[in-house]
């Protein structure tokens, strides 16, 4: 466990958005989310203001949010500083036939630092993804503005700046002695490899990180617990880099988790359902292990394999099947599922989805570490 230095602090500042990583990659790594930033400011806006702006309207509960300089707080013996930390922006164009697909995912953090210390207290993550289909390859200003719709929201889901401020709403400050959790190790086979879009495979980590915040997300979201974030890819030991929009960069050093979660994506399936003269069902069924564990002592909490499936309909009509996203669907329905049994909901299916016959014992453990977490 890490002491804190925070006490019984009430109010934070907020730095506004950043951008994990070194300094010299991020134009390579947040191409568009760096030229909708300049959109903004053109317009007289920036990033700062307009996710400000949404946690205005959906205020935290737990603590004051202010907006006075970050820079005041130097020489403060307690000051807390609270951003939106980006960590990744993956942007995917890929062909089906004459179809163009087009897929946007961002990732962030809701995250707390101790400003003195320069300690992460506190990470709430979240992501929103967006799809949307061509005749023609999209082009850069198309795909800009999908990143605008991702970060503002589409279809009446809120996208990041909406996610943020609920993230913020229901965020709680860390006591003198706070207990941290995270999704440590993610590991995928080869045949949960295999399933996945080319850009999940073709930077060295990248699919390994993408298991870890699903996982991350799940639990942090329905469980109302705060993550240290998966940091493999953009930290270097336990020390992460970020920018600050105002070109202003902090070395924050992350809290060494206290209970460590691994995930092991086993397998997946794909079974035919039914069929009729309007289209083929089937389902897309994944498989994973997981473990929750306290390293120092060895206790483990929660250690079952897990299974899940979700029905496709596919059109007799459409001329392409696309399986991802519906094994996505089932990949995190499978976390989804098993955050809300740790979060107390009554749930039948996790007793035909975990192979551990004390899963119902195991599922009361971890509910009482995760409130050791809040």
């Amino acid at each position: 466990m890490v002491q804190s230095s925070i006490g019984q602090t009430k109010d934070v500042a907020f730095a506004g958005v950043a951008f994990a990583g070194e300094a010299a990659g991020l134009a390579q790594r947040f191409p568009y989310s760096l030229q909708y930033d300049k959109q903004l400011k053109a317009a007289k806006s920036s990033l700062f203001k307009r996710t400000y702006e949404y946690v205005a309207v959906n205020k935290p509960k737990n603590f004051n949010l202010s907006i006075q300089p970050v820079g005041d707080l130097k020489g403060s013996d307690q000051a807390l500083v609270a951003s939106l930390v980006m960590s990744s922006e993956t942007v995917s164009v890929e062909h089906f036939g004459n179809i163009r697909k087009l897929f946007i995912l961002l990732r962030g953090q809701a995250l707390f630092f101790d400003f003195k210390s320069m300690n992460v207290v506190r990470a709430y993550p979240i992501s929103f993804g967006y799809v949307d289909n061509f005749q023609h390859d999209p082009s850069p200003q198309e795909i800009l503005e999908r990143v605008r719709l991702v970060y503002e929201g589409s279809d009446n889901k809120p996208g990041i700046y909406g996610r943020y401020a609920s993230a913020m709403a229901g965020a709680t400050l860390p006591e003198q002695v706070s207990r941290y959790v995270q999704v440590s190790r993610a590991s995928l086979s080869a045949e949960m490899a295999a399933v996945l879009p080319d850009y999940l495979k073709s930077t060295p980590g990248a699919k390994e990180t993408w298991a870890a915040d699903l996982v991350s997300e799940a639990i942090s979201t329905r469980v109302g617990v705060p993550m240290v974030p998966y940091t493999k890819g953009y930290a270097v030991g336990n020390v992460m880099s970020m920018q600050v929009m105002d070109g202003e960069v902090f070395n924050l050093t992350l809290p060494k988790p206290d209970y460590e979660i691994e995930v092991d994506f086993k397998n997946v399936k794909k079974i035919k359902f039914s069929q009729s003269a309007g289209g083929t069902s089937y389902v897309y069924g994944t498989y994973a292990d997981i473990r929750i564990h306290e390293p120092v002592s060895g206790a483990v909490y929660l250690q079952t394999s897990l299974k899940n499936g979700e029905t496709k309909v596919v059109p007799a009509s459409q001329t392409y099947v696309d399986d991802f996203p519906a094994y996505y669907d089932s990949a995190n329905g499978m976390f989804v599922k098993l955050s809300e049994a740790i979060a107390g909901k009554s749930n039948p299916w996790i007793k035909t989805a975990a192979s551990a016959s004390d899963i119902d014992s195991q599922i009361e453990k971890t509910i009482k570490l995760m409130n050791l977490c809040k």
